[in-house]
């Protein structure tokens, strides 16, 4: 794996990700109704919405950490079954999560192999005695953890443990251990919680300089300044349905997200 190489689509006319009709109900609470979204290969895409909105339940499903009640789901153009959080990464979707989940107490090196593992060949008996094919991987996957670590600027970091680091380097981390996976799609959940403004700054880009690769981005975030200058397009939900899907410009002003987000927040300010 060479992390400065461009990832090129297979077929540009295809969606990287499309989701339509997704559903979801947690007892009598209908979180999702016919929830889709069409996620164009090597970009950015948004997902905002106000509390309670149904965002986080829609990514869980899309990433295999919630079954969905009904929904269609393509990667590629190639159906796929988000039963389970494994079977989604081994088909190419990374994700992050909004509360950090490194192994604390491994190396910074170590959690980035982890990812790595995920795309190993050689077998379980051959781990076990140690192989030569076994240990060309294993040489391997160090050095593509090394290169990952560099990309994020984690490289000089590479044997401190993972508590250890800030927390803005956790972040970092998380997302250089999402992309050792070498996912077709990397899927950010609020990744830029709890960050400081100069924290917010290295993150963005971050992210771009992975957008330049032609890596395809979903972002759940609630900063909205982040998510506008970010982002090339935008979905909206409120109350676990579509409101509103476009470029940055558009949503900023459609009605239906003025009242139901941005407008929610400017009442907010202007609150006695």
């Amino acid at each position: 794996m060479s992390v400065g190489s461009v990832v090129l689509p297979t077929d540009p006319g295809v969606a990287m990700l499309h989701v339509e009709g997704v559903s979801k109900r947690f007892g009598g609470v209908q979180a999702l109704s016919e929830v889709g979204l069409s996620i164009a290969p090597g970009s950015v895409h948004g997902l905002i919405g106000p509390n309670g909105a149904g965002k986080t339940t829609f990514f869980n499903v899309i990433t295999g950490l919630v079954l969905a009640d009904k929904g269609r789901f393509e990667l590629s153009g190639l159906r796929y079954k988000p039963s389970a959080v494994h079977k989604v990464a081994q088909a190419g979707i990374a994700r992050t999560f909004q509360n950090i989940r490194l192994f604390a107490d491994m190396s910074v090196l170590d959690n980035v192999r982890v990812g790595r593992h995920v795309r190993t060949r050689v077998g379980w008996w051959q781990a076990l005695l140690r192989t030569r094919a076994f240990k060309r991987e294993e040489s391997a996957i160090a050095g593509d953890a090394m290169a990952l670590l560099d990309f994020v600027g984690l490289a000089d970091q590479a044997h401190r443990t993972a508590r250890t680091l800030s927390y803005g380097d956790q972040r970092r981390l998380e997302i250089a251990r999402a992309l050792a996976t070498e996912p077709r799609l990397l899927a950010l959940d609020e990744p830029a919680a709890g960050m400081n403004a100069t924290e917010k700054v290295a993150l963005r880009e971050l992210i771009e300089r992975i957008r330049a690769q032609g890596r395809t981005i979903l972002l759940i975030e609630h900063d909205v300044k982040l998510v506008m200058g970010l982002c090339d397009r935008v979905t909206v939900l409120d109350q676990g349905r579509l409101i509103a899907e476009g470029t940055p410009a558009e949503v900023q002003c459609n009605q239906a997200v003025i009242e139901a987000y941005l407008g929610s927040a400017a009442q907010a300010t202007h609150a006695p």
